[in-house]
């Protein structure tokens, strides 16, 4: 080999001097061990992005694989917690000094947690689409972490037609009786005869982006997950026994929901977590009745915080 072997990025200029935001590499992939609160350490499979800003406006270009390395080291050498995320992001600026003074990684993966049924008992897995996302900046970290959920809703209008139809058909049925046998109601409401309509669900899903507090020293995955599937009451299931699956659907009578109603109770459960400084969700109900979406968006409304849009 050449003793030594040119470096463009070092020696030579800029054709077109000038600052750039930010430069760097995306769809890294990457396995990563992840250390959430209270979950024991997962190894997942990230798509990473790595960024650096580009201060100085001669340079030719940043060094990109001093960007890989270091991330190939917390991949084979240490874990993703709140503290290795802001010692990469401070060695991604020590390995440009003079060149960059802004860092940026975020990390995307699908987070598996074991759920239990809700009536069996029986446990499945669950996997959770995940982002970390970190900025670190003036000498401070900034984390932002992304979930989608996955959710069923029924339609409170179409129950309420589906239940007007059971009406109509038990004054068709029963109404013209002197009197009303309790064993034959009881027997009826058993067939198709007598639940002549059903309201119609669909499957949903909740994005939610959420700042974490600074003094929050762990990833609360975990936390987040059952904030919103408490919230919605019912997330879609794992494992299902039968009694799992009645259950479901007395959660789903018992809470119906239009894309305003989900939006509403998350928009609660997520102002209730002060290591939450900012907040931003999307309701999407995938329409069984439409082609169309249903979509609700809110935010926690603070200034300079997350817009709807």
């Amino acid at each position: 080999m050449p003793a030594s072997m040119p470096d463009v990025a070092n020696q030579s200029a800029a054709q077109h001097e000038g600052v750039l935001d930010w430069v760097g590499m995306s769809e890294i992939e990457v396995p990563v061990l992840v250390e959430s609160k209270g979950q024991p350490e997962r190894v997942v499979s990230a798509r990473v992005e790595a960024f650096v800003n580009l201060i100085k406006p001669e340079a030719k270009g940043i060094h990109m694989s001093r960007l890989y390395l270091l991330l190939d080291k917390l991949s084979t050498e240490g874990s993703l917690s709140k503290v290795s995320l802001e010692q990469l992001l401070t060695d991604f600026l020590a390995s440009h000094e003079d060149l960059s003074d802004q860092a940026f990684v975020k990390f995307d993966f699908d987070y598996h947690m074991r759920r239990k049924s809700l009536i069996s008992g029986k446990q499945g897995w669950k996997a959770y689409p995940v982002s970390l996302a970190a900025i670190y900046k003036d000498g401070s970290l900034d984390v932002e972490m992304k979930l989608e959920i996955p959710y069923s809703s029924t339609c409170p209008c179409s129950a309420a037609l589906a239940r007007q139809l059971i009406q109509q058909a038990f004054e068709s049925k029963f109404m013209q009786a002197d009197q009303v046998d309790a064993t034959a109601v009881h027997q009826w409401l058993g067939t198709t005869e007598g639940i002549v309509a059903t309201p119609h669900s669909q499957r949903s899903s909740a994005q939610i982006k959420v700042k974490l507090a600074r003094q929050l020293t762990e990833f609360p995955i975990a936390d987040l997950v059952d904030l919103i599937e408490n919230a919605l009451q019912t997330p879609v299931q794992a494992a299902v026994k039968r009694e799992d699956e009645q259950e479901f659907a007395r959660l789903n009578g018992q809470n119906l929901m239009f894309c305003e109603d989900a939006g509403r109770r998350l928009k609660h459960a997520l102002d209730a977590v002060p290591d939450f400084t900012d907040f931003w969700l999307r309701v999407n109900h995938y329409e069984s009745l439409h082609a169309h979406d249903a979509v609700s968006v809110a935010s926690k409304g603070i200034a300079n915080g997350y817009q709807s849009w």
